[in-house]
């Protein structure tokens, strides 16, 4: 018995919609909000005597995470924030030591993890930004990460 082709199914195998006479690709992960959310946080900290060490963005999926590696230096206060865009549920922050032992950890389920630490010595550090959980299977979400200091 031979299966007869359906256009349909096709469509529904390659990811895409059909929506009245438009193609709809599934929803992708939006970094540029991200980077918005991400750029008000660190002005909002400039007023507070803040400075950026670092920032950046990524596209995740769910369950994936990007380690970055910073050196954090003693008698300096430092934020680490993140950003996800409206596809994440739950972003993570964990900031391990050189040892990979972790220091801090986020322990709320929002989209916008803040951890404040002040180091004792100067040393290396990881930051892991993870994206714990996002609104559908197979979605991605844009987020953003800076590490603040004053």
């Amino acid at each position: 018995m031979t299966t007869a082709f359906n256009p349909l199914r096709t469509l529904a195998a390659a990811g895409m919609l059909l929506i009245g006479l438009s193609w709809a690709a599934p929803v992708e992960a939006d970094e540029a909000e991200a980077e918005s959310c991400l750029r008000t946080k660190i002005w909002d900290g400039y007023n507070e005597g803040w400075a950026v060490r670092t920032a950046t963005s990524a596209t995740l999926a769910e369950t994936e995470y990007r380690i970055y590696l910073v050196t954090l230096y003693k008698g300096n206060e430092y934020k680490i924030v993140a950003c996800g865009d409206e596809s994440s549920n739950d972003v993570d922050l964990v900031l391990h030591d050189a040892d990979g032992n972790v220091v801090l950890q986020d322990e709320a389920e929002d989209r916008q993890p803040v951890l404040s630490y002040k180091p004792t010595s100067t040393d290396t550090f990881y930051v892991v930004v993870h994206a714990r959980s996002v609104k559908e299977k197979g979605q991605k979400a844009g987020i953003g990460m800076a590490v603040t200091y004053r």
